[in-house]
């Protein structure tokens, strides 16, 4: 069982369960007992623990994140050191990460969800920039999907403020090697514009499914980010919008100078793209490289150099590939790399010139390869589809099944589908007036098609109903600021009203109206209870000292109060086992389930030296010598003279606030003070002269006799 299952840190939060570990820290699932809510509490490992620098650098970044609050970004409540262990406490997050998602579904997102996800994402990123903070380890695993479609960013764990923003290859960035930007994997300075780039790499993935680098060590995919260019979304999947497609290439530009300068940058054509489409925002001349201002020079097979202007270009990718001498054909993942393009500006011109009159023979061999390739395919269109069949009858076909009209969970455990080994996937949601949401509107192929063993996916069109129409969520018991930003994305007017709750943590929904299923149009206004937490009502604190240990919890347990682990100390004034001091101060004002730690007497302290009183003195003539043993009423003790130390209890009325106290011993005053009823219980100090075998201790409560008892105070 992990150690700390059980353990309950700072009297506040108890760890139910772990939930995750990451390069620096584990995650745990714990309680709060002080705001009654669940939380993530990341704990630091062990071994980095005890690098003092280190820890402070956790403690320094852990604060600087918490600045931050937005609806993207997993919250940080609490930065804090307890028993030697260095945590932060963070928002709970009920999901799943981008990663997990990602290979869940098995293929490339659909690219409104990518769209959909790569706004927040940027929106949280936004958020950062501007408080000077760069997350520097933006990929999937540090992405939360919710249950309601949002995400958050999360583990800001080596996030560092602007001013401090420098990253070498060989400290946190091998770990994200496949999302780093090319100024890390460098270890040159970085600021927001490479949490830029590490965006566009996660949206390059959501889209094609697959990432842009991939290699056999972390240096190889590290120097491809340095040094190549990827291929382009749309060659991997022809569906994907050209205009996001030039979103996701201008974020991943090598070139810092050509990357979108700030996430809102990226976000305003995100935005723009969103309500068209079919924009074009013309980025086709974006430098991948970072190349200088001269022409890039090819060389090819038979040593010749070709010019191009425009790095990236088409002419330039085409160029490459016949420089591999066909290898791109062969390798379609081939990255072009700087050490396929230099810059030859000193070459002689005459000299170019007239080996590029002589003509090369690539242009032809390019053009028959081209031929041969279309050919190829046609051929093969045509043995699938029609002489295959023909020739080998053998070949088992299955008759396509209808799936219109059904939904799609319907469709997908529909006997006549699971019977014939086809399965059922989405292809897209469209806005469709005529059909209710969650229909299937078409699908391919088509009922009744004949197809192959290897052919039985039916991808479906499923109707995202009316775009007016916009269906009223269950939002009870979800967070506030979510609902209320994801309402307000689609125009509804969001009304907030307060209640306290024993039942609903605080920030959460109690109660929504209109209730769940209700169909709004923008501009409709809803109205949202949300929870302040407990009606807690502040309690007094009293005054504890001189009452036994065990009555004072008494008292702690009758104002709602929690005793905290008692620390024993020599006392010299209190019994063993009595309150000597308490940490929160009489008549303050605390909530309910608030710790109260109390110091507790263990009695004199044994190794005390006994400290005699200086030998009588000589003062203006006369000397002063003890009383007689006998002497009963004694005077009052010398200063000089060597005494006993007692107290006495005395208990104080409750039917006044405050009262006048009069303590005598053997008719000498030895107490006078007026105190103040809240203490409940006082224990003056008393003394007699060493030798004095019993004293007479009277006790007047506004100048009436309380009490007379006889104190022994033989040493």
């Amino acid at each position: 069982m992990d150690q700390y299952i059980g353990k309950l840190l700072d009297n506040r939060y108890e760890i139910l369960e772990r939930i995750g570990s990451g390069g620096m820290a584990v995650v745990y699932k714990a309680r709060c007992h002080r705001l009654n809510r669940l939380v993530a509490i990341k704990i630091l490992k062990s071994d980095l623990a005890q690098d003092a620098e280190f820890r402070r650098r956790f403690h320094d970044e852990s604060q600087a994140v918490a600045m931050l609050s937005h609806p993207n970004i997993v919250a940080v409540y609490d930065v804090s050191h307890s028993d030697d262990l260095d945590y932060i406490v963070m928002e709970l997050i009920d999901g799943i990460t981008l990663k997990q998602y990602m290979q869940k579904k098995g293929e490339p997102l659909n690219w409104r969800e990518a769209l959909h996800f790569i706004t927040q994402i940027m929106k949280g990123l936004s958020h950062a920039h501007s408080r000077g903070i760069i997350h520097r380890d933006i990929k999937p695993h540090n992405i939360m999907v919710l249950r309601d479609g949002s995400v958050k960013v999360a583990d800001f764990g080596i996030a560092r403020l602007t001013s401090a923003a420098q990253n070498t290859l060989t400290q946190e960035a091998l770990g994200s090697v496949h999302y780093i930007s090319p100024e890390q994997a460098r270890g040159s300075y970085i600021d927001a514009r490479s949490d830029i780039y590490s965006a566009g790499v996660v949206l390059y993935e959501m889209l094609t499914g697959r990432l842009p680098y991939e290699g056999d060590s972390p240096i190889s995919v590290a120097i491809q980010h340095i040094n190549s260019i990827p291929l382009s979304p749309r060659e991997i999947n022809p569906d994907i919008p050209e205009a996001l497609e030039e979103i996701t290439m201008k974020a991943m530009a090598s070139n810092v100078d050509q990357r979108y300068i700030s996430a809102d940058a990226m976000l305003a054509d995100l935005e723009e793209f969103r309500k068209n489409p079919n924009i074009n925002f013309d980025y086709g001349d974006v430098d991948l490289l970072e190349s200088s201002d001269e022409p890039t020079q090819v060389v090819n097979p038979g040593g010749t150099h070709r010019t191009f202007h425009g790095s990236g270009s088409a002419a330039a990718r085409q160029a490459s590939g016949q420089s591999q001498g066909g290898d791109m054909a062969e390798h379609p993942r081939r990255h072009k790399s700087r050490d396929d393009v230099y810059d030859d500006r000193y070459d002689d011109y005459d000299d170019r010139r007239g080996r590029a009159e002589r003509g090369s023979p690539v242009p032809v061999i390019l053009a028959v390869g081209a031929i041969v390739i279309f050919l190829a395919g046609i051929g093969y269109f045509l043995w699938v589809s029609f002489l295959g069949p023909l020739l080998n009858p053998e070949i088992p076909l299955y008759t396509t099944p209808s799936v219109v009209g059904m939904t799609l969970e319907e469709a997908q455990n529909d006997n006549t589908v699971l019977e014939n080994g086809f399965t059922v996937e989405l292809e897209k949601t469209v806005e469709d007036e005529e059909h209710p949401e969650g229909e299937i509107i078409d699908q391919s192929p088509d009922a009744n098609t004949q197809v192959q063993s290897g052919e039985r996916t039916i991808k479906v069109t499923v109707s995202g109903g009316s775009s007016a129409d916009i269906k009223m969520g269950d939002y009870e018991n979800k967070k506030l600021d979510e609902v209320k930003t994801l309402l307000e994305s689609k125009g509804i007017v969001v009304k907030v009203e307060e209640q306290a709750s024993e039942e609903v943590t605080k920030d959460y929904i109690i109660f929504q109206s209109p209730e769940e299923g209700t169909a709004l149009k923008a501009g409709d206004e809803v109205t949202l209870v949300v929870s302040t937490g407990p009606d807690l009502q502040p309690v007094t604190i009293i005054d504890l000292r001189g009452q036994p240990l065990e009555e004072a919890k008494k008292w702690l347990e009758k104002m709602d109060l929690i005793l905290g682990t008692p620390v024993e100390v020599y006392d010299d004034v209190q019994p063993v086992g009595y309150v000597v001091s308490q940490d929160k101060e009489p008549r303050t004002e605390v909530l309910p389930k608030t710790i109260v730690n109390l110091t507790v007497s263990k009695g004199p302290d044994p190794n005390a030296a006994v400290t005699e009183s200086p030998e009588p003195t000589e003062s203006d003539g006369e000397t002063t010598t003890p009383p007689s043993e006998s002497q009963i009423p004694s005077p009052p003790p010398s200063s000089s003279q060597p005494t006993v130390q007692k107290t006495v209890r005395i208990e104080l009325p409750s039917d006044r606030d405050l009262v006048h106290v009069v303590v005598t011993v053997n008719g000498q005053t030895q107490y006078d003070d007026t105190v103040d009823t809240v203490f409940r219980v006082i224990t003056p100090p008393l003394s007699a002269p060493e030798g004095t075998m019993q004293a007479e201790v009277c006790v007047y409560l506004d100048d009436q006799l309380q009490s007379t008892t006889y104190i022994d105070f033989v040493k």
